[in-house]
């Protein structure tokens, strides 16, 4: 297949795995390690998920219009603008700081990768079968401190193969957010991380990208939004009759796949 295409598929998988705890990261930087795939400074892999978090706004947008809106006027609105941004402030601060070792070394190495899904996944069906308590079932009514804490559980994915979304869910669902909460409060989180992500790597790697760079971006930054949508559009439905077992499962496949394809020498 030449990049093109490459570029296609991986948009297509970097949107059906954005929002659902198995590493987005993870998955597309295995499929472009098999496949032969390379961009310039890993930035392919962190600029396409942009498309997927516009996704979410699309979906969310008369819900984040009145928020907005009504901040000047309402307390709630702006106490939930709060806790998204302090959420956020944790993985900030961090991904500045880390960003060198995260895309030279993290990204570069595919055992560790395969080894975080298979991790990952035993961690998400161990906490998807423990009774814990919900007491907060609302994701726009989370307080300031609970947000940080799982602000701070983001930023376990700094490591490729932990994944973004299931880091904040299992986090959320230990300091008794229900399932349903959690998937959507990592729904608006993912919203600030992804934009300040995409704009420092931009920035970072802007010396690198070339016109071929640009055009397979733009491919999968497309591609990643069109099936983002349909993601999330049915991924807090499902959450709430299924919980995230399904999602355990497909991790510690994959990684073990991966590991087992890795160690045959591919």
């Amino acid at each position: 297949m030449n990049d093109t295409i490459i570029a296609g598929l991986l948009g297509l998988l970097e949107g059906l795995t954005e929002f659902i705890p198995v590493s987005s990261t993870g998955h597309i930087l295995l499929a472009g390690h098999f496949l032969g795939f390379t961009s310039s400074g890993k930035t392919f892999e962190v600029l396409i998920q942009l498309g997927a978090i516009l996704a979410i706004v699309g979906v969310y947008a008369q819900r984040l219009i009145h928020v907005f809106a009504s901040a000047p006027q309402d307390p709630a609105a702006r106490r939930f603008i709060l806790t998204v941004l302090v959420a956020f402030l944790p993985a900030a601060i961090i991904g500045v700081a880390a960003h060198g070792i995260i895309k030279t070394i993290l990204f570069e190495t595919p055992i560790l990768i395969a080894s975080m899904l298979v991790l990952g996944g035993v961690i998400l069906l161990w906490v998807d079968r423990l009774n814990l308590p919900e007491r907060e079932t609302d994701a726009m009514r989370l307080s300031p401190t609970l947000a940080f804490k799982i602000g701070l559980f983001q930023c376990l994915a700094m490591i490729p193969g932990v994944s973004r979304s299931g880091s904040t869910i299992v986090g959320a669902m230990l300091m008794g957010v229900s399932k349903r909460a959690a998937a959507e409060f990592s729904f608006f989180l993912s919203m600030p991380t992804m934009a300040g992500a995409f704009t420092y790597d931009l920035y970072k790697s802007r010396d690198l990208l070339n016109a071929k760079d640009i055009d397979l971006i733009t491919i999968g930054f497309v591609a990643a939004f069109i099936s983002g949508i349909f993601v999330v559009r049915g991924l807090l439905d499902f959450v709430g009759r299924h919980g995230y077992a399904a999602f355990g499962w497909w991790r510690i496949i994959v990684g073990t796949a991966a590991l087992a394809l890795i160690y045959a020498g591919y």
